[in-house]
């Protein structure tokens, strides 16, 4: 048996099944399975010790869908750490899983990141179902509004049947109460046949703390390190080449054996790693040739509080070789405009002049002082693209970590809500949406747990009411244990068909339209454009080009109407949206122009974006 075997219980069609196991703290191991056998009766099997702490095993006669539990030492028996399925929850026995299943995507050879339009759901409240098969029948309406990508919140098994996903404790097995692996593999095969992306949401810096008896079975922790969670993940300390096996493996199961076209990458900034070769590199690197072997890319889209431009430069120049990273920068600053917010970590940002930053470069910090952090943060983004950075106006963190959870569509105009998608949508960066933005969503989106243990529960409690005493919110905490909190964050897709809710998702069909058949604003460049911040009046100019492609974008952001000269070359210039038209763009009548000698003088109403391409008949 080589060390190369796949972790976990392994199936075969012929009844036999492989069980390899790391487990370098027990001196014995047995794999007890229940009804296994011609008789039906359970068996108790003691595995072979290997070296480095591994124990393997090949057992006949073993049903697909047998339950199975791992002995260490003869003491308490524990669900198996890369269990693929957990019928039972974080604490009942594993099941044999069959890797068989009809694809029908064989012809799919994946999108170039830079036609992403990420849309980011939330499985149990996505719909009322809440699993994969209800999420199916919604792709065509997810198309047909113009999002090219599917990102899943985490689906690693999480105790019961509400959380949003970050307390996963067994990364290999796909949450239960979703519809286990073969619904996921029938959403992603459905995905891929109507022409959508779907990547994947995973969390590689901590683990939950119900149900997670990795610690029972070697040293996946270290006391080296705290994170936000408690100990570290151990990807620097002795036994390291193991955990880090166990989280690659795992992240090729996702690519190999459910075909998705890419990973989201939880808080890397959590993954303390002071190794020569750091795991994200080593990640990146067997990712990237998975994606190769099966002739399609494949992305690792990180989240990381660093504006570390190291993140997404290749390996062999002294990066670790992801593909894109969120840009919290640019929600921040947009988010200031908004709504006039100052506190926690949005007093590090004001003024259009961030935004313009965030326009040029990327990261708005990059290097400077940080007033929030009380130091210096950041890297230069100079050599890096538009499609390194994911960007958005909301998201499940920045909608759920508030007090009351609320959307801007709860509190915003429908002139700002237009403003908004529209400051995302016409970016020279991969655009992310959060689930009902695009109509208007009224139901928050609640932090929400389902523990079974008492002190957990309260712990939890405790901890979000301490994080969100720096905010200084005057509200009452919804309850996360309480399940009409998880309810109330479930959408209302009804809201879609009527009211402003059909204008809003109007809007952001016409906006991703745009986007798609307009060159200079599907073309991610940072070096093709010019971008100038109007501080008096609050208001961000934008030029974009690709080839003969040209447009010009106004965004204001205040009460009154203003006026500035605005540098717009020469020629004629078609106006195509603005947002103050309540059916934009007008259908009949005469079309809208303006004439530039080099400059025009625009006025924009309140909370107002005009959007004009240079006709494609001029030739100045």
């Amino acid at each position: 048996m080589k060390l190369e075997e796949k972790l976990g219980a392994v199936w075969s069609s012929d009844g036999t099944c492989k069980f390899l196991l790391w487990a370098p703290r027990a001196k014995k191991v047995d794999v007890r399975i229940e009804g296994a056998g011609a008789a039906g009766k359970g068996r108790t099997i003691s595995l072979d010790s290997l070296d480095r702490g591994y124990f393997f095993g090949v057992v006949k006669d073993v049903a697909a869908g047998a339950l199975y539990q791992y002995v260490l030492d003869g003491k308490a028996a524990r669900p198996d750490p890369v269990s693929r399925f957990q019928p039972r929850g974080v604490h009942g026995p594993s099941q044999v899983v069959q890797d068989r299943f009809d694809w029908n995507d064989a012809e799919w050879r994946g999108l170039d990141l830079k036609k992403y339009v990420l849309y980011e759901l939330h499985v149990g409240t996505f719909t009322p179902e809440g699993t994969f098969d209800a999420i199916i029948s919604r792709i065509a309406n997810l198309k047909e509004l113009g999002i090219t990508v599917i990102e899943l919140m985490p689906l690693a098994q999480f105790p019961g049947g509400r959380n949003w996903g970050y307390d996963g404790v067994y990364q290999f097995a796909v949450q239960d109460s979703y519809g286990g692996p073969d619904g996921l593999k029938k959403l992603v095969n459905a995905c891929h046949q109507q022409g959508m992306g779907i990547v994947l949401d995973v969390v590689y810096n901590h683990l939950g703390p119900e149900g997670n008896y990795l610690g029972e079975f070697g040293p996946y922790f270290t006391e080296a390190y705290r994170t936000p969670w408690g100990a570290a993940l151990n990807f620097d300390g002795p036994h390291n080449d193991e955990v880090r096996r166990y989280f690659i493996q795992n992240a090729l199961q996702w690519i190999n054996e459910f075909h998705f076209d890419g990973l989201r990458l939880d808080a890397i900034n959590a993954i303390v790693d002071t190794s020569p070769r750091m795991f994200l590199e080593e990640l990146s690197v067997e990712c990237h040739a998975a994606g190769k072997k099966l002739r399609r890319p494949v992305y690792l889209i990180a989240e990381s509080e660093r504006n570390d431009a190291k993140v997404v430069v290749p390996g062999e120049v002294g990066g670790w070789g992801l593909d894109a990273s969120w840009n919290d920068d640019f929600h921040h600053v947009l988010h200031v405009l908004m709504t006039g917010e100052r506190n926690g970590y949005y007093e590090d940002y004001s003024g259009v002049e961030d935004l313009a930053r965030a326009y040029r470069d990327g990261f708005i910090y990059a290097g400077q002082y940080s007033t929030f952090r009380q130091k210096r943060h950041g890297t230069s983004t100079h050599d890096l693209h538009g499609e390194h950075f994911v960007v958005f106006s909301q998201n499940h963190d920045q909608i759920g970590n508030r007090m009351l959870a609320d959307r801007y569509s709860q509190t915003m105009s429908l002139d700002k809500l237009k403003l908004a998608a529209a400051v995302v949508l016409l970016s020279p960066y991969v655009p992310m949406l959060f689930m009902g933005e695009e109509y208007g969503e009224l139901a928050p989106f609640q932090y929400f747990v389902s523990h079974e243990d008492k002190g957990l529960i309260e712990a939890v409690r405790k901890g979000r009411e301490e994080e969100f005493a720096r905010f200084q919110w005057a509200h009452k905490l919804p309850d996360p244990q309480d399940e009409s909190t998880f309810l109330r964050s479930k959408m209302n897709w009804d809201l879609q068909n009527s009211g402003k809710h059909k204008t809003i998702r109007e809007f952001y069909r016409k906006l991703l339209a745009l986007r798609i058949k307009t060159p200079a604003l599907s073309e991610l460049s940072k070096s093709d454009q010019e971008v100038v911040a109007f501080a008096k009046q609050n208001t961000l100019f934008v030029r974009r080009w690709s080839g003969d492609s040209q447009v010009c974008i106004a965004f204001h952001f205040g009460e009154t109407a203003v006026e500035i000269e605005a540098p717009v070359p020469k020629g004629r210039w078609r106006k195509v949206l603005q947002s103050a038209d309540e059916n934009a763009p007008s259908s009949g009548g005469a079309a809208e122009y303006l004439n530039s000698n080099g400059a025009v003088r625009l006025t924009l109403g309140p909370w107002q974006f005009s959007l004009f391409v240079k006709a494609t008949d001029d030739a100045g």
